[in-house]
């Protein structure tokens, strides 16, 4: 019974130093910041940890949230876009603003000229000196609404950049928040709008295929050797997933340890062999710590298959892959099911079990 409480003291002692570490460099305790450190200290995300590591002594709550927006960008969502609105409107006034004066200045040259061109009108009155006036007043009002207008425009480049900058950092939000910041990934939110996108065309309906995978035992990973070590052994098979397969192909986790892949283009059969090639490759794989060299044994995955020309609707197909899944499981997990292929497939048993 020993070995079962290492994970227990394993988490306690990051935990611990987690409030440590917060109190020593005086960080709020804020659950967002809590995040931050957990992450870092755990070592399951090595670019956040560089990202605190680079933090001052006293890191400001401004410091810890420019991180929290870059790894935790779904937690942070409502203030990235408020943020953004502000900065809109005001440049949006700025620019208003620009060209109302400028409206002003073309419109105070437009009276000069009518003016100049009265004087011109009268021949009686005109003399050297009156010309010469004339010209002199056109030039310095011509100067002066060139000047200006070089100003507006320059001016208005500036605040085209400012709000391309703005624009760019709200698309780097969009791709944040579509992506899962443990394996860097796509999220669920990604997933469940990547197959919806299937049904908008019998094109897409006719050529996509649903594959779900989800690690077997999982839970018994986690209580025998800890999360960050559970974390770590996502992360492998997420690297896996991604490198295994085309790249217009879409991969997601969908959820703690379950994953998505989205084909296209491919028969049922050639789905089956894409998921059978990964399923290997992961059984394969050898999990290892490279600090302690700790073999946490092999690693294997359930997978389900299902044609989206055999479902009705989004929810419809990812139901009866979910199914082709948990018939991977129940007939002894560590292999693919393709949901064609099952007896029964309109039972509602599937419903009952609980994934490992």
């Amino acid at each position: 019974m020993q070995p079962a409480a290492a994970p227990t003291d394993r988490n306690t002692d990051i935990a611990s130093t987690v409030v440590a570490t917060m109190r020593q460099l005086g960080v709020l305790g804020l659950p967002r910041n809590y995040e931050i450190f957990y992450e870092a200290l755990s070592g399951s995300n090595h670019e956040l940890s560089l990202a605190v590591v680079s933090l001052s002594n006293r890191p400001t709550q401004e410091d810890l949230d420019r991180i929290g927006r870059t790894f935790f960008a779904q937690n942070h969502g409502p203030g990235i876009v408020e943020h953004a609105r502000d900065v809109i409107a005001k440049e949006l006034e700025d620019i208003a603003s620009l060209l109302r004066s400028e409206r002003t200045h073309i419109e105070k040259y437009g009276r000069i000229l009518d003016e100049t061109s009265s004087g011109l009108s009268n021949r009686s009155l005109l003399s050297q000196d009156l010309l010469q006036k004339i010209v002199g007043a056109m030039s310095a009002a011509t100067n002066s609404t060139i000047d200006h207008g070089r100003q507006v425009a320059s001016t208005l480049s500036d605040k085209t950049a400012e709000l391309e900058s703005v624009k760019s950092k709200l698309e780097e939000y969009k791709r944040l928040a579509d992506t899962d910041p443990l394996t860097h990934i796509w999220n669920r939110r990604a997933f469940d709008k990547e197959i919806t996108k299937i049904y908008n065309s019998n094109k897409g309906i006719l050529f996509n295929a649903l594959i779900l995978a989800d690690i077997d035992r999982f839970k018994d990973i986690n209580d025998r050797y800890g999360h960050p070590v559970g974390d770590r052994i996502i992360q492998i098979i997420a690297e896996i997933l991604q490198t295994s397969i085309r790249g217009d192909m879409f991969v997601a986790r969908t959820g703690g340890e379950e994953f998505a892949l989205i084909v296209e283009g491919a028969s049922e059969d050639t789905t089956y062999e894409i998921a059978e090639r990964i399923r290997m490759l992961i059984e394969q794989t050898p999990f290892t710590s490279s600090q302690t060299g700790t073999n946490y044994g092999t690693v294997t995955v359930s997978m389900g298959i299902c044609m989206a020309s055999e479902a009705e609707s989004p929810e419809d197909l990812y139901t009866k892959a979910d199914r082709a899944l948990y018939r991977s499981k129940v007939s002894g997990r560590n292999r693919v099911t393709r949901h064609s292929a099952m007896a029964g497939r309109a039972g509602k048993s599937w419903l009952l079990y609980k994934k490992d």
